[in-house]
Order: structure tokens, then C-alpha cells, then sequence
């Protein structure tokens, strides 16, 4: 009889940690898709500067914005080198 339970205990344990191991899964995908958002900045959460999740409408309006900011830089760069090469003149 003691081989039985013996048996019987180990099935158990083994039950247990394998539904255990298998919520944790779950349980993280719970967490990642909400829970980030409302932690702290000072506990690891995002700062907010933090540009926004892809696949979101604030991500899409987000990189327009980047997109626009970039070509107004180089162009702004681009005249400015223009200038300062006028400028400066050769460097011997």
C-alpha cells in the first residue's frame, strides 16, 4: 500500500507544478499587455517620453511626426553645411 501513495503523491506533485508551469504563461501575457502601463517610473516602468506601442494609432501619428522631423532636420543640415564650408574656408 505504501507504494501506492508513495505513487500517487508523486503523480500529484507533479500535477501541480506542471499546471503551475503551465499558468505562468498566461499570466504573462495578462501582465505584459496592461500592467506595464501603470507602473511607476521610479519602480522601472516607462518614462514619459517613451514613444508608443507599434500597431496603435498614437504609434502611426508618432513616426509621421519622427518621419516629418527628420526630413526638416537634414534640410536644415544641408544648408548649414553649405554656410559654415563658405565660411570657414581649407584647413591646412
Amino acid at each position: 500500500m505504501r507504494t501506492v501513495h508513495h505513487r500517487a503523491a508523486m503523480v500529484l506533485a507533479l500535477a501541480v507544478v506542471a499546471g503551475s508551469l503551465g499558468g505562468c504563461g498566461t499570466i504573462n501575457g495578462w501582465l505584459a499587455t496592461g500592467i506595464e502601463d501603470m507602473v511607476p517610473v521610479w519602480a522601472g516602468g516607462l518614462p514619459s517620453d517613451a514613444p508608443p506601442k507599434p500597431g496603435t494609432a498614437k504609434y502611426d501619428e508618432w513616426m509621421k511626426e519622427r518621419d516629418r522631423q527628420r526630413v526638416q532636420a537634414a534640410a536644415t543640415r544641408k544648408d548649414d553645411n553649405d554656410k559654415s564650408a563658405a565660411v570657414i574656408g581649407p584647413v591646412y
